[in-house]
C-alpha cells in the first residue's frame, strides 16, 4: 500500500497539560475552553464556519507511544477491539472530538467541549452537519449498557 503522509494544519492548545481530569468525551465537560491555532497558510479555510454550532476536529494523538489492537477503554474492565473503542493506542494515533464553536478570530478557533492534550496536533476540521452526521435507531454496542436508563457513568472523567 502507499504510505501515507499528514501534515498538521495548525495546533490544539487546552487546559489539559496531562491526561488527569480529561472528560472522556468533551460532551461531558463544557466549561474549559481550548483553541485551535491554525497555521496562518490555512486560515481563510475558517471562512463561514462560524455559522456552524459544532466542529469535528481531526488530531494526532501525539503522546502516544504504544499501539494495540485489544485495550481496555475507561467504563470497562476488560479489553475490547480497538476499532471498538476510542483509545488513543490505534495503528494510526488519529482522534476526533465534536467540539463546540464558541467563536473564531483571525486564525483561531475558539471552542467548549474539550477532551484532547494541550499541544496536540490538528490535522483537519470540518463542520458538524445534523443532517448528515445523526443516525437513528443507533446500536453502540458495549457501550450501551453503561448509559441505561439515562445514566452518565462516573468514569466520564478520567482520575
Amino acid at each position: 500500500m502507499e504510505e501515507v503522509i499528514l501534515n498538521p494544519i495548525g495546533i490544539i492548545n487546552t487546559p489539559y497539560k496531562d491526561q488527569k481530569n480529561i472528560p472522556i468525551q468533551g460532551c461531558f465537560d463544557n466549561s474549559p475552553e481550548g483553541v485551535c491555532n491554525v497555521l496562518d497558510k490555512y486560515s481563510e479555510g475558517l471562512s463561514d464556519l462560524q455559522d456552524f454550532s459544532h466542529a469535528i476536529l481531526i488530531y494526532h494523538f501525539h503522546k502516544t507511544k504504544e499501539e494495540k489492537i485489544k485495550a481496555r477503554p475507561y467504563l470497562e474492565p476488560v479489553e475490547h477491539g480497538v476499532f471498538a473503542i476510542r483509545s488513543p493506542y490505534r495503528p494510526n494515533k488519529i482522534g476526533f472530538s465534536i467540539v463546540k464553536i464558541n467563536k473564531i478570530i483571525g486564525n483561531k478557533l475558539f471552542f467548549s467541549e474539550v477532551d484532547m492534550l494541550d499541544g496536540t496536533p490538528l490535522l483537519d476540521i470540518k463542520p458538524f452537519v445534523k443532517h448528515f452526521d445523526n443516525r437513528e435507531n443507533v446500536k453502540c454496542g458495549w457501550i450501551d449498557k453503561h448509559f441505561e436508563n439515562g445514566n452518565i457513568p462516573e468514569q466520564t472523567i478520567l482520575h
